[in-house]
Parts: structure tokens; C-alpha cells; sequence
């Protein structure tokens, strides 16, 4: 399977890692909207090319990994390069799938390629737990739960504060909430009694005590991103920040509770749950092995925009149906 890579952050990075380790899977070219002499891969051979030649690679490459960022890019990028590969993004604005999917699906279906959106482990391996413990147990209650790890875009919201020269948040959940969760006691639970926000913030040289206590307020009170939640800021050193915080873990869960037997007498759990040292590492291994689905779903003619909700868990695997049954099943 012949991939391209659309952008070269975090997550281009990663679908290069990923390939790495899948034996059935090589690097066509990576694409990139800077130049391309000032990107450095790590695969030997393989040419980094302007995203505004992108077309000349049109019958090389199986799949198109697009990986730019939810907000901006993928609206615009995965429709229109959908009109000329196969094509897989992470989009993760969950309010605004059902658009980006029916933009998608027109692109796809017109030129009678094969998309895949909002793949990663949330949306993506998370949506597809929700789906089937819902199905396992139609009588019940969906929990997820994220962290404790790393928001990037909590991380940059306090970086635009003024006076802030560098900032990390973290996302963790409640750990009584969780309990509760998991004991069936079916909690409502609202944003707060959830999840707590740890914030470690570095101030710019200077900055006088008013000065954190304004940055502090600020944070505390920013709509959409902490005024719902317990939150804490920490100043720290940048030699500190660098030091401890440097990396993107990320993690969570996704629970089920519900009810079996004749008078609902049964108590139930499915938990599902993740571990990462590396959210956008573990993300792009997620979207590589979707990849190898959309390449097969496109050799048998499927065309149109799909999610993990369409794809069987056999076209993720590069082993033969016959491996499968003995060995996983």
C-alpha cells in the first residue's frame, strides 16, 4: 500500500512512525506547505514535495493521509483532495461531523474515490466502543472520560493570553465520578464533577504579582475552555515546563452501564480504556491501519465518504482471513 502524507506536524510525523511498522505499508512522498528544502523526514529516499504538486503524484499513491488541523484545514483539504485519491483525515470537531461528512461524501463519489473521516481514538476507537456496548446493552448510560493528558488546544488558548510566554494543560478525570460510574450507581454528572484542569503556566520575564494574578483570572474564567471547571494554575519555570511537560500524553475512558435479565436484576460494566505516552503517535497508528481499509474497501469498488462505523474489522488487519480465525478468534 503506496501512502502519501499531507502535512508534516505531530501527526505526518507519526503516519511516517507508523508506516514503519507495517510491513505491508510504504511512503510514497510527504506534501507540505513550506519548503520543502526546510523539512527534514526521517525516511531515507523519500522525496518532501510543495503541496502545489501534489497532483503529479495522482496514480502513485493508494492513500492520502491529510493531516492538518480540524478547525481550518481538513474542511477545506479532505473534499477537495478527495476529488483525486483515496483519502483519510482525524477530523475531530464532533458537532460538525455530519457536514464534513456530506462534503466529503459528495467529493468522493463524484470522482469515485473512497474517504475515510474523523479516525483517531476519539472520534474513532471510542465511537465504535460506544456503538457496540449501545447495542449490547440497550438499557443504560454512556460515560467517557479523558485524561489525564495533554489538550493541545486548551494548551494554546492559555499561550494567547497576554503575558504568557509558554503553558501546558492537562485534562484529568474526577476520580470519585469515576467510581461511582463504575459501581452502577448511574450518576448525572455534570461538566464540573467530571473532569478537573491542572494548569502549568509560564509567565514572561518580569511579570509582577499582579501580573500572575491577572493571567490566573483569566484563565479561570476564559468561556468554552475553564469557566466550567475546577481549575488550577501553576507557575513554573521554563527550564521546568521543558524538563516535565514536555510530551502530549493523552488517554481516557469510554463506559457503559446497563441492565440484563427478565427484572433488569443484572448489573453491567464495559469499560474501554486508553494509555498513551503519545497522543498524536498513537493516533496516526490508528489512522494507518484505516488506511489499509480504505485501500481495500477502494479495490472493490466502495466509493464515498466512510467512518469506522462502515468498516469491518477485517480490512484493518494485514492478515488473511484464515489467520484471523486461528489466532484472534
Amino acid at each position: 500500500m503506496k501512502i502519501g502524507i499531507l502535512g508534516y506536524g505531530n501527526l505526518g510525523k507519526g503516519i511516517e512512525c507508523a508506516i514503519k511498522q507495517n510491513k505491508d505499508c510504504e511512503l510514497v512522498a510527504v506534501f507540505t506547505r513550506r519548503d520543502p528544502s526546510t523539512v527534514k523526514i526521517l525516511t531515507a529516499g523519500v522525496p518532501v514535495e510543495n503541496v502545489k504538486d501534489i497532483l503529479n503524484y495522482k496514480d502513485k499513491i493508494d492513500v492520502l493521509v491529510i493531516c492538518g488541523g480540524s478547525a481550518t484545514d481538513l474542511p477545506e483539504q479532505t473534499p477537495e483532495y478527495a476529488k483525486y485519491f483515496n483519502v483519510i483525515d482525524s477530523f475531530d470537531t464532533h458537532a460538525k461531523v455530519p457536514q464534513h461528512f456530506a462534503n466529503v461524501d459528495k467529493a468522493a463519489k463524484e470522482s469515485q474515490h473512497t474517504a475515510l473521516i474523523s479516525c483517531g481514538w476519539d472520534p474513532g476507537l471510542f465511537s465504535l466502543n460506544r456503538l457496540y456496548a449501545n447495542c449490547v446493552l440497550p438499557e443504560g448510560n454512556d460515560y467517557t472520560f479523558w485524561g489525564k493528558g495533554v489538550s493541545q488546544g486548551h494548551s494554546d488558548a492559555i499561550r494567547r493570553i497576554k503575558g504568557v510566554k509558554d503553558a501546558r494543560q492537562y485534562t484529568v478525570p474526577v476520580e470519585s465520578a469515576l467510581k461511582a460510574v463504575r459501581a452502577c450507581e448511574n450518576p448525572e454528572l455534570t461538566t464540573r464533577q467530571k473532569h478537573t484542569r491542572e494548569c502549568y503556566v509560564v509567565a514572561e520575564d518580569g511579570a509582577t504579582a499582579e501580573d500572575l494574578k491577572r493571567i490566573e483570572n483569566e484563565i479561570k474564567t476564559m468561556p468554552n475552555y475553564f469557566a466550567d471547571y475546577d481549575t488550577t494554575v501553576t507557575f513554573i519555570s521554563q527550564e521546568e515546563l521543558n524538563k516535565n511537560h514536555k510530551e502530549i500524553p493523552h488517554g481516557g475512558f469510554v463506559i457503559r452501564t446497563g441492565k440484563t435479565g427478565w427484572d433488569k436484576e443484572y448489573n453491567n460494566v464495559i469499560e474501554y480504556s486508553l494509555k498513551l505516552d503519545s497522543n498524536p503517535a498513537f493516533t496516526t497508528s490508528v489512522l494507518v491501519a484505516y488506511a489499509r481499509a480504505v485501500y481495500r474497501m477502494s479495490k472493490e469498488g466502495q466509493t464515498g465518504c466512510k467512518t469506522v462505523f462502515d468498516v469491518a474489522p477485517a480490512y484493518l488487519s494485514p492478515l488473511s482471513g484464515e489467520e484471523i480465525r486461528a489466532h484472534l478468534l
